[in-house]
């Protein structure tokens, strides 16, 4: 459902009667783990089909009044968006590629048939609550502010058609590292469910793909691995993506497979990054199937050396493990490689402000 583009929002400020006292807030800051803490505002926008985009607002963070009949709670027309502020070092704060985050999420809006969101409104959104609540970046090493602006349909009624009115909003959470720490590499579970089929949502960054990925990634975690692999839904022996981070497979060829966005596939930004950063390191780069079969035997082999994950949040994370019900395979020596630690090493140095941004990709915040 395209939309014209708005004229500029004016966000109005909601006063917070009880912000986070300095003292709470350096306790939560200290040790934030992921996704547990929140910040003290969040931005609410509303859209309706008379009015477009409206009622801009940084409000106190907490919860949201909901009609019982509001239609994402009969038919799931719900995105969102996963992106990190960071401190530079400088001392300035920046995003990283949020005009990638801004066209992924109208992508996935216009596959749910939901109301897009001007870029620059998406964007201003999130730098507004970076510098509204700046004082929540995590003091601890390699912390950063994870933002989670979502979409979702607010129309009261009980019809399958797509709703006339949504809430686009952003919250963040100060966030350290994604897997815990003391795991130099994850392991991974060959999963027999699958989680996106041609044709399907798998390429947009809807809650339905991930509640269809917790049952599977139970039964990783029950099993002692630290991930969920699923392959193609066809064949069931393509490598696809993990619960919520693409893949990468390193050679001793010095070449770099990594499955093909099809559909299928979330187009991830991390992902298209390092594609960027291996092909400026003289590498070849090759978006092709690879099975679950030839990555046992190559690694047995030793032609693959390294497998890497990446996504948002967990940035870049070396896989050391691979298990399904015929057994498992370890990958190298099963722990971090030197290409895996080198790519990151790349990424958050631009991320960071620490090294020569040459792709444009870091925005700071004024």
């Amino acid at each position: 459902m395209a939309t014209t583009a708005a004229p500029a929002l004016r966000f109005t400020r909601v006063p917070h009667p009880a912000p986070a006292a300095a003292d709470v807030r350096a306790q939560v800051l200290a040790n934030p783990g992921f996704g547990t803490k929140f910040s003290d505002h969040m931005v609410s926008i509303d859209w309706s089909e008379s009015e477009g985009w409206h009622n801009a607002q940084i409000l106190p963070y907490g919860p949201i009044a909901l009609d019982p009949a509001a239609a994402v709670l009969h038919y799931a027309q719900e995105i969102f968006e996963g992106l990190k502020a960071y401190r530079l070092a400088d001392g300035g704060i920046a995003l990283f590629r949020p005009e990638a985050n801004a066209a992924r999420f109208n992508a996935s809006a216009r596959r749910l048939a939901m109301a897009e969101i001007p870029e620059d409104l998406f964007i201003a959104a999130v730098e507004q609550l970076v510098l509204t609540d700046q004082d929540w970046f995590p003091t601890v090493e390699g912390g950063s502010l994870y933002l989670r602006p979502f979409m979702f349909a607010s129309e009261a009624f009980l019809g399958v058609r797509p709703a006339k009115a949504y809430r686009f909003m952003v919250i963040a959470s100060p966030a350290g590292n994604y897997f815990k720490s003391g795991s130099p590499a994850v392991s991974i579970w060959v999963s027999d469910y699958t989680r996106a089929a041609p044709g399907g949502t798998g390429a947009a960054k809807c809650g339905g793909n991930y509640a269809a990925s917790l049952v599977p990634t139970a039964e990783a975690f029950a099993r002692g691995h630290d991930q969920v692999l699923f392959l193609d839904a066809a064949d069931h022996k393509w490598i696809e993506e993990l619960g919520g981070m693409n893949l990468f497979f390193a050679f001793d060829d010095g070449s770099i497979v990594t499955p093909p966005l099809g559909g299928t596939i979330l187009p991830g930004i991390t992902r298209e990054s390092l594609i960027a950063l291996a092909r400026e390191e003289g590498l070849t780069v090759r978006e092709e199937r690879y099975s679950l079969d030839q990555w046992r035997a190559d690694a047995a082999s030793g032609k693959l050396v390294e497998t890497f994950a990446c996504g948002t949040a967990a940035v870049v994370t070396p896989v050391g493990k691979v298990a399904d019900h015929n057994g498992e395979f370890t990958i190298g020596s099963g722990g971090p490689g030197q290409l895996t630690q080198k790519l990151r090493q790349r990424l958050v140095s631009i991320q960071r402000g620490e090294a020569a941004d040459t792709h444009g990709w870091v925005k700071k915040i004024a």
